[in-house]
């Protein structure tokens, strides 16, 4: 079977102004991060999977990367008999 793998960026902090502050979109308790290194330690330790991430700085938004597997399903072969109609 062929499979189609994607990437899919889910958004996980935002900057809190002034300067390099992080928030998680889903924290309830709204804890800010001094800093992206430690953003980024912290989503770690919760999840402890590894991950690949993505910076939309002018947007002062932080991307986790996920990858996800889809299964192509390959279309039947449309046979037509001997006038050309569909069987």
């Amino acid at each position: 079977m062929n499979k189609l793998i994607k990437e899919v960026n889910e958004i996980i902090a935002v900057r809190v102004p002034p300067g390099d502050r992080w928030t998680f979109v889903n924290d309830t308790r709204k804890v800010i991060h001094n800093s992206l290194t430690e953003t980024l330690e912290s989503y770690f330790m919760v999840n402890k999977t590894k991950c690949e991430y993505r910076l939309a700085p002018m947007d002062s938004k932080l991307y986790v990367i996920k990858t996800v597997e889809e299964e192509i399903i390959p279309e039947p072969i449309r046979e037509y008999n001997i006038y050309g109609d569909p069987m």
